[in-house]
């Protein structure tokens, strides 16, 4: 194609895209009338798409988490997935974080759910709500509230009736309150579409006869709620027959749902991935993720959603895992800090654009015509009657060879096919997209150390990152932690208790104190054999640091290992301290309410003179969490009553220490 043709094909499409964009404006964006966002309308489903108010919709969806953002982010967040082409924003619900406390809800700040939804009603999106509640989400136990699983005779997940009775309490309440709040499509809200539990299929056989019978009680208990609009199941290949069953994967292109009545739903593209703490940063292709987005509308998808569109961050202790990041940056659109990512930002929104020329034919034709166009070269068209009278027509070609270029021809044309790529055609005839060939912009953030005197004592480092700029200190302030039993709030109790009925999760952190009495046999016998005793714990996790007389032994990192740790003790009384932490609970997998924390097996003292000492025999102190959490010294409120020193750089090092630095935004 010569460079006159290609912009004139460029200006075609551009005044074709703002056709329809007004064409979508007023079939769908209506005015918020008596506090609603849109005319009350409908929405169903049949074998082809998602219909709403009575006419298909090929939809982009942008992940979206609420509480892994700060309330004051939303609105941006939003505003950017729309300009990058997104119809819907999709979001899980997080019990843990709304009710913490059994029987006590919380609604608030980041949790303000009403608040999220009416945003994004106001801006003229849509809302695919995921209520589980089982999330997974890299969330700390999967989204449920730790005091779950002290319920008695709980099994979660499964024909449990304590489980099931508390689930369907919550469900009910997210739905409920809801329809209060009048956020559902058929109220004027933005909610178009819910979801019951969560990649429920990949443990389903762990649980037999009882999982297959959770399945149908779910989804029978979700659509008895009268919500009022179509559920999904993802990863649930025996959804029953009025839930739609979805895709989630990185490719998802080939996915048939299990009955020829439902849509081809994608409820997780997943465009990067989580990070493990020493693990390496991921990064998904902007290339990769258009082709599979293209492919996936290609083969016959009508929703799609982004997992994620924006990451953003695991705030206080949220973190899943065990050992994710407290970063859910996910390689996403939208950077941790709600930035554009480019250039995955921008060669997405010029993808989006051309998907949303091909809808009129995509809604329009019951199943693409295929043609095979080489060895891995393919084409589907979509042909119709358009809405607005006249016959419409769009085609992908595909060349799924991952090396070579493919030269083909169509409808009486030449196109070149770049490896691994999907050329996009609204009108059957020209290019308006190649997934490979990227036109966005990639977006450099940089740091930049400066060193301005501001006062006679004042040295500050200066941030940049775009358009923001910050001074921070360049002196540190340090608070040792102390070790051990630190306040009055402890107790002693004989025998090893397990860490999580202990710390109810108010803490990664619980200290047990027990007293060993050394005697001059015992440092005899190690002198003659050239050893030391050992603690040696049959399974730990996360992390175990082990102490004699407040000096560091060693420490045992891992998930359910373990742990050997030689120490040293001296004649008479030696306080033995094992600090066990945490690093996020288990967030998937079966039998979630077993996992736990802390110590598993036998725990013995080995190498004494006179045999193995049992530590579960022993009387140990508990003291949960540390004092500096207690204090709440991280907080603005609290800090400046701590008391802070100047860390010098050859202060003597501390096994635990907290440390702080003063940040000026400008």
């Amino acid at each position: 194609m010569s460079f006159n043709s290609m912009a004139e094909s460029i200006r075609f499409f551009s005044l074709q895209w703002q056709i329809l964009s007004l064409t979508i404006a007023l079939l769908v964006y209506f005015p918020i009338v008596s506090g609603s966002f849109f005319k009350p309308f409908n929405v169903s489903y049949d074998h082809r798409a998602l219909i709403i108010a009575g006419k298909r919709r090929m939809l982009v969806s942008a992940g979206i988490h609420y509480p892994r953002a700060t309330p004051e982010m939303w609105s941006d967040l939003i505003a950017k997935s729309k300009e990058g082409g997104a119809d819907v924003i999709q979001t899980y619900v997080f019990w843990s974080g709304h009710e913490p406390v059994k029987g006590q809800y919380n609604f608030e700040g980041r949790y303000d759910l009403v608040k999220f939804v009416k945003l994004i009603g106001s801006s003229g999106l849509y809302l695919h709500l995921r209520i589980g509640p089982y999330v997974c989400a890299e969330w700390n136990f999967g989204g449920f509230p730790v005091w779950l699983r002290d319920i008695p005779g709980i099994e979660f997940r499964t024909d449990n009736e304590p489980f099931k009775k508390e689930m369907q309490k919550f469900v009910t309440k997210i739905v409920d309150l809801m329809r209060e709040a009048k956020l559902f499509c058929w109220q004027g809200g933005p909610i178009i579409m819910l979801q019951i539990e969560n990649e429920y299929g990949d443990v389903e056989k762990s649980y037999g006869q009882k999982g297959k019978d959770y399945v149908k009680w779910a989804a029978s208990m979700a659509l008895g709620l009268g919500a009022g609009v179509p559920w999904v199941m993802c990863k649930q290949t025996d959804a029953p027959q009025n839930i739609i069953d979805a895709c989630n994967g990185y490719y998802c292109d080939g996915f048939k749902p299990n009955s020829q009545m439902k849509p081809i739903l994608w409820t997780e593209d997943w465009d990067g991935w989580y990070t493990k703490w020493g693990g390496s940063l991921p990064h998904r292709p902007a290339e990769d993720l258009a082709f599979a987005v293209a492919r996936f509308y290609q083969r016959g998808g009508s929703f799609q959603n982004y997992y994620m569109y924006f990451g953003g961050t695991n705030f206080g202790r949220t973190s899943g895992g065990p050992f994710y990041i407290t970063s859910y940056d996910y390689d996403a659109p939208l950077d941790e800090y709600g930035l554009r990512s480019e250039p995955k930002w921008g060669h997405l929104k010029d993808l989006h654009a051309a998907i949303k020329l091909c809808e009129p034919a995509l809604v329009a034709a019951d199943a693409p015509q295929y043609r095979k166009l080489g060895s891995n070269q393919e084409a589907h068209i979509y042909r119709g009657d358009g809405e607005t009278g006249g016959k419409v027509c769009a085609a992908f070609l595909a060349n799924i060879d991952e090396h070579k270029s493919a030269h083909v021809k169509f409808n009486g044309q030449s196109y070149t096919l770049l490896p691994w790529s999907v050329s996009i055609l609204p009108d059957c005839r020209h290019v308006a997209f190649n997934t490979a060939k990227v036109g966005a912009q990639t977006s450099v953030k940089t740091v930049e150390s400066a060193r301005p005197s501001l006062g006679s004592k004042s040295i500050l480092q200066k941030v940049v990152r775009q358009d923001n700029v910050s001074y921070i200190s360049k002196s540190w302030m340090a608070l040792k932690e102390p070790i051990g039993i630190w306040g009055e709030n402890n107790f002693t109790f004989q025998g090893l208790l397990e860490h999580l009925n202990v710390t109810k999760d108010r803490s990664d952190y619980l200290w047990h104190k027990t007293r060993i009495t050394v005697s001059e046999d015992d440092i005899s016998f190690w002198k003659k054999n050239g050893a030391n005793p050992t603690v040696s714990i049959d399974s730990m996790r996360d992390v175990l640091r082990v102490f004699v007389n407040k000096q560091l032994s060693g420490s045992v990192v891992g998930h359910w290992v373990k742990a050997v740790q030689p120490v040293r003790f001296m004649q008479g009384n030696n306080d033995l301290l094992l600090l066990t932490q945490t690093v996020g609970l288990q967030n998937y997998g079966a039998f979630l309410e077993k996992d736990g924390a802390g110590f598993r097996g036998k725990a013995k003292l080995t190498g004494f003179k006179n045999g193995d000492m049992d530590l579960a025999k022993s009387s140990w102190t508990y003291q949960v969490g540390l004092k500096g959490e207690a204090e709440k010294i991280y907080t603005v409120e609290h800090n400046e009553k701590a008391e802070w020193s100047t860390l010098e750089t050859d202060a003597s090092p501390s096994i635990f220490m907290w440390y702080k630095i003063l940040l000026f935004l400008i």
